[in-house]
């Protein structure tokens, strides 16, 4: 019996730990800050009694904010893009398929610029073989020199003439024109966060294969047939491997830039 009380004991302090850790929201009513608010609004149950007087409060605080704010405040385009969120949502909070419909047009207003100015929308220099240093494990701060076998094969890639590059634009514009379900083919976009040019490989059943180069600090997109692939890559140095099934449009973000 006793051992069973210290079991519970033990469970309702891990629970009552867990409850602490977690934001709390007991005094919200009495809050005039819009972070936190904001943040309320995009965790709360859908029926919470509170949401009908903190949206209008916040909308309030916000448009208080932007009257107040000075010209040059970086703020303010955040809270205008919120004020313009709540007021056809109940929250600020940012579904995976909205965040995809905001890819999506960034994507189709880059590829559009492409076709409206040529290949030179497209600013690429070749790189040369180089050694890529990367951390060593088991030493803090101490780099290995890995080299850089890829360079050439990037740089080939890389090098579209007018008529391939304007023939892959049209077809990538017109994958994110389409929302046919039934569509054969779809897009993916890689976005490379790291500082080192990069070859995403994307293998698929049978001789189905892709190679995408990816620039430091960019991006890139392909469409693809629809099915299962294997994706790897070399990212400064760090192999990086993961299954896929690719049935929609699909961005993928590798590495992290060293820059801070």
């Amino acid at each position: 019996m006793k051992k069973l009380f210290l079991l519970f004991a033990t469970l309702m302090f891990i629970c009552f730990s867990a409850q602490k850790k977690g934001k709390d929201y007991s005094n919200i009513l009495k809050s005039k800050n819009i972070y936190e608010i904001n943040a309320f609004l995009r965790d709360a149950h859908p029926d919470d009694p509170r949401r009908s007087v903190l949206k209008p409060r916040v909308m309030d605080l916000m448009k208080e904010y932007i009257k107040n704010a000075s010209p040059h405040d970086q703020k303010v385009k955040q809270m205008q893009d919120w004020l313009a969120m709540l007021k056809r949502k109940p929250s600020t909070k940012i579904t995976f398929d909205e965040m995809n419909a905001i890819i999506k047009q960034k994507q189709i207003a880059k590829y559009q610029k492409e076709l409206q100015v040529g290949q030179s929308a497209v600013v690429y220099t070749p790189s040369s073989p180089k050694n890529v240093f990367v951390p060593t494990p088991t030493v803090a701060k101490t780099t290995t020199a890995i080299a850089d076998t890829e360079a050439s094969e990037f740089n080939m890639l890389m090098a579209e003439n007018p008529i391939e590059h304007k023939n892959k634009t049209v077809k990538i514009l017109n994958s994110l024109f389409d929302n046919d379900p039934n569509a054969k083919e779809c897009i993916i976009m890689i976005e490379n966060k790291s500082d080192c040019n990069i070859i995403v490989r994307i293998e698929g059943v049978g001789t189905t294969k892709y190679r995408l180069p990816v620039p430091a600090g960019g991006d890139n997109s392909l469409v693809i047939q629809k099915g299962d692939y294997l994706l790897t890559s070399i990212v400064c140095g760090a192999q990086y491997a993961s299954q896929k099934t690719i049935q929609k449009p699909l961005m993928v973000a590798l590495g992290s830039s060293s820059k801070k």
